[in-house]
């Protein structure tokens, strides 16, 4: 039997900055792929649905054969604006309690961001219930399926 015994040395300080660096890039790898992962793609996808598509929608309604409308405007996640469009001097001086009902409205929908627990009062309770409606039925249409 002749077998030759082979002695490697090895310096310890060699050892430790190998190990270090084996470490170091595993790390390195790890950090990468969970910025770069095959999960990152779905997360930004899935994390980025939105309450509403951002537009202006309008809604009509309609009070003794006059027609206008009330127009909302939201962005990806909030409310930005609701307003009275074509409503003309006659409806206006026929329904007073109109444009002052959708201010009252308006305010507190831009605090909430919501059509919950929304107070009026009681002297304007059809005309901010109409207008409620008819907000509602806008921001139908402007919610993301």
């Amino acid at each position: 039997m002749s077998s030759k015994t082979k002695i490697v040395v090895l310096h310890m300080k060699e050892v430790i900055y190998t190990a270090i660096f084996i470490i170091l890039a595993l790390i390195l790898g790890i950090v990468i792929f969970f910025m770069f992962g095959p999960g990152k793609g779905k997360l930004s996808s899935s994390g980025a649905v939105h309450k509403y598509k951002p537009g202006v929608y309008t809604s009509s309604i309609e009070l003794n054969s006059n027609t206008f409308d009330v127009e909302v405007t939201v962005d990806a996640d909030s409310i930005q604006s609701i307003h009275l469009v074509n409503l003309s001097e006659s409806t206006a001086a026929m329904f007073p309690l109109m444009e002052p009902a959708l201010e009252s409205l308006a305010s507190q929908i831009y605090t909430n961001q919501s059509l919950e627990n929304i107070q009026y009062a009681e002297d304007q309770k059809y005309t901010s219930m109409m207008l409620l409606d008819s907000i509602a039925d806008a921001l139908k249409k402007a919610e993301n399926p």
